[in-house]
């Protein structure tokens, strides 16, 4: 098992609670760390416990925290440096298919997928690949995404939806999912000729999985479709999420360039000022350009803006339903 010396971790109340007390009987020394509920020096690391309720333990004595104080007496189960073992296929040649966009109201939405094996696992823990939400900033995640392209090469693929292309695709298949089965399809067939060890491909959750089994092609009909609920803990789908999420990142902080608005992320009452003044210095059809449309938001903004959805061409008049289940408030990490 490689050293880790770095672990971070969201903790219910509860498990906030435990720590707490664990930490303030036991023989740490106290720090001071701004916005913690309490933060120590343990032996060979350092834990922080922040008000938002996510643990960050660092140094070399993490992995010994983690595996005898936190997983036994507050987690409660043992993860740390045995995924190989909970998940025997993880190390095994294979895809792993993530995106990003899905849910922020600018930008595209890009869909990646990243091939693993044993010792491209190896080289992947050493360069601190995980799921992108679990990545603190967005240039931590661009640098990282830059060094797993570098790393695969070929073995990889991204497709990037741009907004205009999504608001034509989304107008014709009034489906997220069906978006999504098409986009996983594709970068599946394009990284499959440059890695025959490859028998199966993982991703998360997000509809039938028989959709993307009937949008492969004659390449990708014979490999194994996995779809698991939270995938991103598997390295080949956490390298894909980075990889997505740095594209999606980059081409976000180009359109806001382009447009002189700071097109922020997610679907948030910022997100919809930004919007709003998207519309008032370049028009109402500026959003078919750099945001998801369909997105009940888009009524919002243009009602802000003193317009309404007639202004738009028909790819930009349809509106998802509230059943579909996006996210029209949420932030995207």
């Amino acid at each position: 098992m490689s050293a880790t010396n770095s672990y971070s971790q969201k903790l219910t109340q509860e498990q906030q609670d435990t720590l707490s007390a664990l930490l303030e009987a036991g023989n740490y020394r106290p720090l001071t760390v701004p916005h913690t509920r309490i933060a120590v020096q343990a032996d060979d690391c350092k834990v922080n416990l922040y008000n938002s309720g996510k643990l960050l333990v660092q140094g070399k004595g993490t992995k010994e925290f983690v595996e005898f104080i936190l997983e036994p007496l507050v987690l409660q189960e043992a993860k740390l440096g045995y995924e190989a073992e909970l998940d025997p296929k993880s190390r095994q040649p294979h895809l792993g298919v993530d995106e990003s966009g899905k849910g922020d109201f600018f930008g595209p939405m890009v869909i990646a997928a990243a091939y693993v094996d044993a010792d491209l696992f190896t080289t992947m823990e050493k360069l601190g690949v995980k799921d992108s939400k679990a990545i603190g900033s967005d240039k931590k995640a661009m640098a990282i995404g830059q060094e797993i392209r570098n790393l695969l090469g070929k073995r990889c693929d991204i497709i990037k939806i741009g907004p205009a292309a999504y608001n034509r695709l989304y107008a014709k298949m009034r489906s997220v999912n069906r978006i999504l089965a098409w986009g996983h399809a594709q970068v599946i067939e394009n990284v499959l000729p440059q890695v025959p060890a490859c028998t199966f491909a993982i991703s998360d959750q997000f509809g039938a999985k028989e959709s993307v089994q009937r949008a492969l092609k004659q390449k990708g009909r014979g490999i194994e479709l996995i779809q698991r609920h939270k995938a991103e803990s598997d390295m080949a789908v956490a390298a894909a999420s980075i990889l997505a999420r740095e594209r999606f990142l980059r081409e976000l902080e180009a359109a806001s360039k382009a447009t002189g608005v700071n097109l922020r992320k997610g679907a948030s009452a910022l997100v919809q000022a930004a919007a709003v003044e998207l519309v008032k210095k370049h028009g109402p059809t500026a959003l078919l350009n750099h945001a998801k449309c369909h997105f009940r938001t888009t009524d919002q903004v243009l009602k802000t803006a003193g317009f309404d959805r007639t202004t738009l061409p028909p790819e930009g008049q349809v509106v998802s339903q509230a059943a579909n289940g996006m996210p029209w408030q949420k932030t995207s990490q």
